[in-house]
């Protein structure tokens, strides 16, 4: 299975070099058109203390403290905004472009909750767009992971799948988003890496939902 950053297009939010104390981030827009706004979440409050446009101008909504970040204006296909950000570790959570108030093109996350929140929209999404493909894509998750979903489910004593698509067909997506991330704690896993590269192959569902 492919890497995170790979998966979720990580080549267009790229870590500079940092000043002194502050961490350089640059983050472009591979869109393929112009975008007019940009999402950006951490885990942890950081504070912008720069930022520069390279083919456009984004200014931001709100406070340039806290664990979440918007901006609106325009921005044209292949340009980049440069961040400068506190504390110099700190890394996005999630960074999306956006056109209006949708996302346009693939996220940049790096937190298994995230993407739980990602899969649970997602999945909703194609719910009320196209059942007839959620439904086969679970089908092919179920298939691919046959021997593995089987013995967690003898070991508590219930059938995931049963479990599962009463839960997928009906929930909004925080009911969605709270299931995957009990599974998840089944699965003991805490990084996107371990996640993603382990027993679970995810590929059906993140293909469900644009991740890969």
């Amino acid at each position: 299975m492919l890497p995170i950053l790979a998966l979720a297009n990580g080549a267009w939010v790229t870590a500079g070099m940092p000043t002194a104390d502050s961490a350089i981030w640059l983050i472009d827009n591979t869109t393929g058109g112009e975008v007019t706004g940009l999402h950006i979440e951490f885990s942890d409050e950081v504070t912008i203390v720069g930022k520069v446009d390279v083919g456009g101008n984004i200014v931001p909504v709100g406070e340039l403290t806290g664990t979440s970040f918007d901006f609106v204006g325009e921005l044209c296909n292949l340009g980049t905004v440069i961040f400068e950000w506190q504390p110099i570790d700190a890394v996005p959570a999630l960074v999306q472009w956006l056109s209006g108030t949708n996302p346009v093109g693939a996220p940049f996350f790096t937190s298994v909750q995230i993407l739980g929140r990602l899969l649970a929209q997602g999945i909703v999404a194609a719910r009320e767009a196209d059942p007839a493909g959620m439904t086969a894509a679970f089908q092919q998750f179920f298939a691919d992971n046959a021997d593995y979903l089987a013995s967690l489910s003898e070991s508590l004593g219930m059938s995931l799948a049963d479990s599962l698509m009463p839960i997928i067909m009906s929930s909004p997506a925080e009911g969605i988003e709270n299931f995957f991330n009990t599974v998840i704690g089944m699965l003991g896993v805490t990084s996107l890496d371990d996640l993603l590269n382990g027993a679970v192959d995810f590929s059906a569902l993140l293909k469900l939902v644009g991740l890969q």
